[in-house]
């Protein structure tokens, strides 16, 4: 596919001195990856890999903290209340800029959003009112602190042009402090701050024009404004949002219109507001079509834009000027070059699965990729060095530890060949490409194998290795890749109840029966998987743990939605639960707290979401035998896919 394919895309774009290259940016969002507030190595490694791989606009930090009293840190995110910031600012801006991106920060104070426990000093917004999802009363606002906030604003703004930034995106949405003043939902003010639309939209006019006064008509202004309609009982609606937006762009302060949807104010908006694979990509796009019937100003806009070519229809199409690909370069930092050059086959898909991304964020942890290795870790991965001489590796297991062990040993030269005993690759991924709603999973095994044959690894399908066949290859190096295998559950009568394991529900053609129960020691995906797929094929579905909750593990970006479509289909959870014993037909559990039974009866089949035992055997066969063995993923010890696929790349790149 040649670049005219994209002609659209890939046409700059001018916003008062700063002309952006092609359309593709990345939004600004949270990384856990600053160090004490300040933009260090890893972080600017981070941004400025995306600024090597072709995209045009670099947005930073998601939210950078404008004043002491919403701290950035416990995101892990930047704090811009303080001089001391420039010199890394400094830093940051010249790393995008030397790989001919541009660089702007989003700037925010989140008011009410977040907790107190790590300042110790209250939230502040309009009103004591606490949002619903942290649930923290904050401190009204006195008149004095509106003031000190909005010239924060200013000089946040300010310090991100005194550090080389091209621009400054202001949060005026996605539930933060100005959409707060906005919103009647959340602001019950009566002075000049509250009431009329006018009123509650002060407090944006007056930051907007702090931050104009700060950095001139020289610099790049421009709001990310957030909800098509916030779905709260007395919040905006659509119309609602269209009229801000025609009243801040009056203003003639600000130069772009940054849209999302969705307000992350209730449960169900924090899926909404990163929408996982469940949603269809592209799911803002009417939103950003409507402003731009109103507005002069560009529109970009956000929410699982996942290919070049949808951002070229977006595009073309007028439905938007500029398209955030934000997670698909997660996935894939070197998208936009890949595209230009005709090379939309090698892009890593984003699957959308928010594992890696957004999911790690909401418990504190740096971001990465569900499938790709790279991310956050640039500065020791980014470049895939040659070997020194060619060598003949065998890699035992296709599924994703295997896969990338292979396709990374070919990259750097050496001969590889894979062996597979099952007919098709994937290993754990493939079962779950049948639940509902989770086909794209299988994305992360078609990329790997086309990747893999491409650079002519020799796959092996449905080859058992032994330590024969691998010995007989004359191998300088062996990759054990063999995955893990699930323990049966330790609970009497298990051994002549119905029991399956979760890889048998979603691939066996049966029928389960009327009444399914799930047992779920995993604690993630997989039980609310089975459950789901279960449920929608007619059985009566209860899945038990004895986790606090259902899918324990699974992040807040997710587990709204997961929880939606499991109530949906009227799957019943029973959190703080054990099965003490499975009879013929019928299941004793137990409240793990209060000691209390329950008999189910009826049960036809019970799906069990269990432990699992590294299948290591070959590799302590060959450990001896071979100069250089290794072993990784589950078949070192079972964890999630980023852990295979991490520990794959690094074996790859030893060899």
């Amino acid at each position: 596919m040649a670049t005219t394919s994209f002609p659209n895309l890939f046409s700059p774009l001018t916003m008062r001195n700063v002309t952006i290259r092609n359309r593709i940016v990345s939004t600004g969002h949270a990384t856990v990856l600053a160090e004490d507030g300040m933009p260090g190595p890893r972080l600017n490694a981070y941004q400025a890999e995306k600024a090597r791989g072709g995209a045009g606009l670099i947005i930073c930090y998601g939210s950078a903290a404008v004043h002491a009293s919403s701290p950035a840190f416990d995101w892990g995110g930047v704090e811009l209340y303080n001089d001391k910031v420039i010199p890394y600012l400094i830093n940051a801006s010249a790393a995008v800029h030397k790989h001919g991106a541009k660089i702007f920060a989003q700037i925010s104070h989140r008011g009410r959003r977040g907790g107190s426990d790590l300042s110790w000093t209250p939230l502040l917004a309009p009103s004591g009112l606490p949002e619903r999802v942290h649930r923290e009363t904050p401190h009204e606002m006195e008149t004095d602190q509106i003031k000190d906030v909005v010239k924060a604003y200013g000089k946040a703004a300010g310090r991100l042009k005194a550090g080389g930034f091209d621009g400054v995106e202001i949060m005026i949405g996605s539930g933060h402090l100005p959409e707060q003043f906005l919103s009647p939902f959340s602001n019950k003010r009566t002075d000049s701050y509250g009431g009329s639309l006018e009123n509650r939209l002060r407090f944006s006019f007056e930051v907007i024009e702090s931050a104009r006064e700060q950095v001139g008509e020289d610099f790049v202004v421009g709001i990310r404004i957030g909800g098509e309609d916030e779905r709260t009982k007395g919040g905006l609606t659509r119309a609602d949002q269209l009229e801000i937006i025609e009243m801040l762009e009056a203003t003639g302060q600000i130069d772009y219109l940054s849209i999302t949807g969705a307000t992350p104010e209730y449960m169900m908006g924090q899926s909404e507001a990163v929408p996982a694979m469940w949603f269809k990509t592209g799911l803002w796009v009417d939103f950003s079509a409507d402003v731009k019937r109103v507005s002069n100003l560009p529109v970009l806009i956000a929410g699982r834009i996942t290919d070049p070519m949808q951002g070229e229809w977006i595009v073309s199409e007028n439905k938007a000027d500029l398209v955030a690909m934000t997670r698909a370069m997660i996935a894939d930092p070197h998208l936009a070059n890949k595209a230009r050059e005709g090379r939309v086959e090698d892009i890593r898909p984003c699957i959308g699965s928010n594992q890696g991304c957004i999911g790690r964020l909401f418990h504190g942890k740096p971001i990465t990729c569900i499938h790709n290795p790279v991310i956050s870790r640039e500065t020791e991965l980014a470049v895939v060095k040659p070997a020194k001489g060619e060598k003949k590796v065998v890699v035992v297991g296709g599924g994703p530890a295997g896969l990338e062990a292979a396709r990374v040993s070919a990259e750097r030269g050496h001969s590889v060949v894979l062996f597979e005993k099952k007919a098709v690759l994937g290993g754990q991924i493939t079962p779950y490409t049948r639940a509902a709603g989770r086909e794209d999973f299988g994305a992360i095994t078609i990329w790997l194998e086309e990747q893999a044959r491409k650079l002519g690894v020799d796959i092996r399908l449905a080859t058992e290795a032994t330590a024969d066949s691998i010995l007989a290859e004359s191998p300088d190096a062996v990759i054990i890749a063999t995955g893990s295998e699930q323990l049966p559950p330790d609970i009497p009568g298990a051994e002549s109840g119905p029991v399956v394991t979760t890889e048998e529900a979603l691939t066996r053609e049966v029928d389960w029966g009327e009444k399914v129960l799930i047992i779920d020691q995993d604690g993630h995906h997989k039980g609310p998987a089975v459950a789901e797929q279960l449920a929608l094929k007619g059985s009566k579905v209860e899945v038990v743990s004895d986790l606090f909750t259902i899918g324990e593990d699974i992040d807040i970006s997710t587990k709204p939605l997961v929880y939606q479509r499991l109530y949906t289909n009227h799957v019943v959870l029973s959190p703080n639960t054990e099965v003490k014993e499975i009879r013929e037909e019928q299941v004793v559990l137990r409240n793990i707290y209060n000691d209390e039974e329950r008999t189910v009866d009826g049960v036809t089949t019970i799906v069990h979401a269990g432990l699992r035992r590294a299948q290591d055997d070959l590799y302590k066969t060959l450990k001896d035998k071979v100069a250089d063995v290794r072993l990784i993923g589950d078949a070192m010890a079972p964890r999630r896919i980023h852990d295979a696929i991490l520990e794959g790349t690094r074996a790859g790149r030893a060899v």
